[in-house]
């Protein structure tokens, strides 16, 4: 009888894990999505101070997310691999479309909109498109890629990219280019190209600056003497960074943040949800979610480094990557390391747009995990 109630949890357990992969979900990188997910809305409820409205809004948009993962995870691979092509050419074209069409909001023009039923950022398609674009096309050739075939793939790159940096909106153009140069990464590029670009990236950078926005430029500046600006440019760093600071090892406690409460964070629900926790959770707030975070990336690695192709090892590998890209430059700009450029913190900043185009990242990794049939 002992032996019968030791064993019913453990089989319990594993029936449902055979259910879940089943329907071609991955078990414990659900889990780990999921604890993040509810890590942030525990956090958000302090961020929004306890408006339900909203954070019951962003309960459905997680909601509508989960969905869009469990929808693209029984897609096949190959059938990725098959409409690879169209979707980026479709992506190109709405982009096209938001130059001409699109709604101008706060200066840029980002969105479409649908009469009657939406409004939505084209550029979050390109996100997936152009890394599986890239993957589609270097999954057939050999591998490191070619001088000739680097060309094709940052010409893949490039063009979305453009297209989105003039909108403008660097933010999302820093993402889609890391996706993309992602795939080329992990196709084997030569360290030697890898220098040859870093020297030619900085020879062209006094030519870029003059290609950026003024604000844009402005927060470059700001990010490395917030000082010089106090109440102006340099009052979003020197707010949050006080707010990690202020927490200590352990936090202030959930709902008692004084940076956050009292108004003198900016924008503490959306980008700068990171000093939130810094502040009312503490070092150990900090650590917990830079844990899940790591378990995720490396769940991510290890589903690429398992997949039975070029293509899937490609694209699970380089949308795994970019979940690091938006942890990362969050975190680094919230933090005073990188200028404020609008990236969200993954699964835990209020808004839908940028969790949906993550899990569905998330959907097509588990779909290449489950899927033994290409």
């Amino acid at each position: 009888m002992s032996d019968f109630i030791r064993h019913m949890p453990q089989r319990g357990s594993l029936r449902a894990r055979e259910q879940l992969v089943r329907i071609h979900l991955d078990p414990f990188l659900l889990a780990m999505l999921l604890v993040v997910m509810v890590y942030g809305l525990v956090v958000l409820y302090s961020a929004l101070d306890r408006n339900a409205g909203v954070f019951n809004a962003q309960v459905v948009r997680l909601a509508l997310a989960l969905v869009v993962l469990l929808i693209a995870a029984q897609v096949q691979p190959r059938t990725y691999l098959r409409w690879a092509p169209v979707a980026y050419v479709v992506g190109l074209g709405l982009l096209v479309a938001v130059l001409i069409f699109g709604v101008t909001v706060n200066g840029s023009k980002r969105w479409i909109d649908i009469p009657g039923l939406m409004r939505f950022q084209p550029s979050e398609l390109m996100k997936i498109a152009v890394p599986m674009m890239v993957a589609w096309y270097l999954h057939e050739r050999v591998l490191p890629p070619s001088f000739r075939d680097l060309l094709v793939s940052l010409a893949i790159i490039a063009l979305p990219v453009a297209l989105i940096v003039i909108q403008p909106d660097l933010g999302t153009g820093i993402l889609i280019l890391a996706a993309g140069l992602a795939v080329i990464l992990l196709g084997g590029i030569r360290w030697r190209l890898i220098a040859y670009a870093g020297i030619a990236i900085a020879v062209a950078a006094p030519g870029l600056w003059y290609t950026l926005q003024d604000y844009q430029r402005q927060r470059i500046v700001t990010s490395f003497d917030p000082e010089s600006d106090p109440l102006g440019a340099g009052w979003n760093i020197i707010q949050s960074t006080t707010a990690i600071g202020s927490g200590g090892l352990f936090g202030k406690g959930l709902f008692q943040g004084t940076q956050s409460h009292l108004d003198f964070l900016p924008e503490a629900q959306t980008d700068f949800v990171f000093a939130v926790i810094g502040e009312e959770l503490g070092f150990v707030g900090v650590v917990a979610l830079l844990v899940l975070y790591l378990v995720i990336l490396m769940r991510g690695l290890w589903v690429a480094s398992k997949a039975p192709n070029t293509f899937g090892r490609l694209l699970a590998g380089a949308l795994t990557l970019v979940f690091f890209v938006y942890v990362f430059v969050n975190i680094a700009m919230v933090a005073g390391l990188l200028p404020v450029v609008g990236v969200p913190l993954p699964l835990v900043s209020y808004g839908g747009t940028s969790a949906i185009t993550l899990l569905a990242g998330f959907g097509i990794i588990m779909s290449i995990r489950t899927h033994r049939t290409w």
